[in-house]
């Protein structure tokens, strides 16, 4: 089971343990809320354009909002099938790299939103991919930094994710990393160097795909 796999069924699972409406760091949305989305997102490609085209947004969000109104077993079960056997995302190597990131994230939503959660020690096989997907990435997560962004992996690379000079180091696990730019940078662990401002600044924007 590759890493992307293995974090979708870990997710499947939370969310069959915590129920359709627990909270999740989306702001504004339950579990309920982010099962439809992964549904439509994997499913509805037709609706899955207004997850970044934003004249599509009302489209995608009127199908998600059809889709939560489902049976909620029958959301985790569509969601730990995975997408429709004719995607091409079934294809093990896209998977690895289009979802591990994404369903990492998404299981971190929901974990770090219940009470008393505590960090987890990731797998070798999803951190070496965490760790490729944020090199090779990185500048497309950085691209909305006001300033230089230095991403600076725990006992490992340094990434100029974005360059420019005075810059902000965010140091941390690569997890930690991958929720800073994914836009969760008030639950993400890790430490900010640099000017002040700057470090405010980058702390303020509005980081995410």
């Amino acid at each position: 089971m590759n890493p992307a796999q293995s974090e979708r069924h870990a997710l499947c699972n939370l969310f069959l343990e915590v129920g359709p409406d627990a909270p999740t760091l989306c702001e504004g949305w339950t579990t309920r809320d982010l099962a439809a989305h992964i549904i439509v997102r994997e499913s509805r490609p037709d609706a899955a354009g207004g997850i970044l085209i934003k004249p599509l947004a009302a489209y995608g969000e009127k199908v998600r909002n059809g889709v939560a109104q489902r049976d909620w077993k029958s959301l985790v079960e569509a969601i730990r099938n995975g997408p429709p056997r004719i995607s091409p995302m079934r294809l093990a190597f896209l998977d690895r790299l289009t979802n591990t990131v994404e369903f990492f994230v998404h299981l971190e939503d929901v974990r770090r939103a219940q009470p008393n959660w505590t960090p987890r020690t990731l797998l070798d096989d999803l951190e070496s991919q965490l760790r490729t997907s944020i090199t090779q990435g990185g500048r497309l997560f950085a691209r909305k930094s006001p300033c230089g962004l230095v991403l600076q992996i725990a006992h490992g690379a340094s990434i100029v994710a974005k360059k420019g000079e005075p810059a902000v180091t965010v140091a941390g696990e690569v997890g930690e990393l991958i929720m800073f730019v994914y836009g969760r940078q008030d639950h993400a662990r890790v430490e900010l160097s640099g000017p002040d401002d700057l470090v405010q600044a980058v702390r303020s924007t509005a980081f995410g795909v």
